[in-house]
């Protein structure tokens, strides 16, 4: 059995990952990215839309270009790649080391001991099992992830003309590919009352190509028996699909974009804590689980809404990931709660003192609210916030001198500037 030997493993190439293995390379401590695709970048390399790196590098990309500048400043930094390669396993090695079970084609299996491991393995998409649509099973159903590989990447139609279930952004940004490539998009069809995906992409994805967006319906049927034929639309009435009201729309290929799902099976193998709200890590203001020694950020501790924000709280990890190998630790840490109109708030503990950038996702649409912030029930500080709504994530820094005397830290979200 090949062993190996790093201060630090990071496991995912994609837009965490790399962001990690620069900071950790960077300041001289070997790293290792392991992968189990044969290229880095991960879903960044089937992006092949503009959108990317205004954040991170100032400067607007494709999601290949965004991938490329990530991992070259990871490789000229020092970091070396294990690509084609899955971990299995993680435990803890002794008091200071992690073992990891690796196994690959070309090096068979391997056993890797690392002082820290970052957990940056992203996410994956819902599929039908995971939302129950009623009827046969088909081909020429696809995720929209999937769907975007095959065009991309493979050079592959999924078929002849579309519906695609579910407003998130991988749905808004394939109705315009399939568009672009010759597959109209009869339809895309939202359970909630409102889009899923960000602004931008309804209008330049949806609205730019008249392309129906129906609200507050489900797809109650597919329809075919080799091959997808239809599939039937009811409106929801109380939450309960209206049959009286269905109707049917003819098409040839079922794409879903019904939400991610943070990748975290390997981390509960591992004995990581789970978020039962985000599926993700529980996590302290260093991004530490529960296992000292392994981090996590990116889409595997919450999922983003850009790359970009990924990247950087992977980066932060990476800071203190150097902050952990060098003998410091966090110290006394106190709770964050969500309240109000929040479905999460991460981290989920805070250092006193020490200023700190909050992720958060909302419950309610609005065009103007206000997000409060209290110290064991007394509010410290509140921001105005305008055009919220569930799919775009908040955040908010708040300063360290707000929070010196601990106490549990809390957010509420007022709407119509209450």
């Amino acid at each position: 059995m090949k062993e190996l030997n790093y201060d630090v493993v990071v496991i995912g190439a994609g837009a965490a990952g790399l962001a990690t293995a620069e900071v950790t390379a960077s300041a001289g401590r070997s790293t290792l990215v392991i992968d189990r695709d044969d290229f880095a970048g991960g879903v960044l390399m089937q992006c092949i839309h503009n959108g990317f790196g205004l954040h991170h590098f100032k400067e607007e990309l494709t999601g290949p270009e965004y991938a490329e500048r990530l991992e070259s400043a990871a490789r000229n930094a020092g970091a070396e790649f294990l690509l084609q390669t899955t971990v299995m396993d993680f435990n803890l090695a002794d008091n200071e080391n992690k073992e990891l079970l690796a196994l690959s084609p070309e090096y068979g299996v391997m056993r890797i001991t690392a002082k820290a491991v970052m957990l940056a393995m992203g996410c994956r998409e819902r599929n039908r099992g995971n939302i129950g649509i009623p009827g046969r099973r088909p081909a020429g159903i696809f995720t929209a992830g999937l769907a975007q590989r095959l065009i991309n990447m493979s050079g592959l139609l999924p078929g002849k003309s579309a519906v695609i279930i579910g407003s998130g952004d991988i749905g808004l940004i394939m109705a315009r590919r399939l568009t672009w490539s010759g597959i109209p998009v009869k339809a895309v069809v939202e359970i909630r009352p409102f889009p899923s995906g960000l602004t931008r992409n309804i209008v330049q994805c949806l609205n730019d190509f008249n392309i129906p967006l129906y609200l507050g319906h489900t797809v109650s049927k597919i329809n075919g028996a080799d091959r997808v034929e239809s599939v039937e639309i009811s409106p929801l009435v109380d939450g309960v699909p209206d049959s009286s009201r269905s109707f049917t729309i003819e098409c040839d290929t079922v794409l879903l974009s019904a939400g991610l799902i943070p990748e975290n099976e390997l981390s509960k193998r591992g004995g990581v804590t789970i978020n039962m709200t985000t599926g993700g890590p529980l996590v302290d203001a260093w991004r530490m689980t529960n296992i000292p020694g392994v981090f996590a950020g990116g889409n595997v501790l919450h999922v983003h809404d850009l790359a970009d924000y990924a990247s950087d709280e992977a980066a932060l990890a990476g800071r203190h990931i150097l902050d952990y190998l060098n003998g410091k630790r966090p110290g006394r840490e106190f709770p964050v709660a969500a309240g109000g109109n929040l479905r999460y708030v991460t981290p989920n503990e805070y250092i006193p003192g020490e200023k700190t950038q909050f992720f958060m996702r909302s419950l309610i649409v609005e065009d103007d609210a206000e997000l409060i912030v209290s110290l064991d029930g007394q509010e410290i500080m509140r921001k105005k916030l305008r055009f919220v709504k569930p799919p775009e994530m908040l955040s908010v820094e708040v300063p360290g001198e707000l929070t010196a005397r601990g106490g549990q830290l809390s957010f509420a979200l007022n709407g119509g500037g209450r």
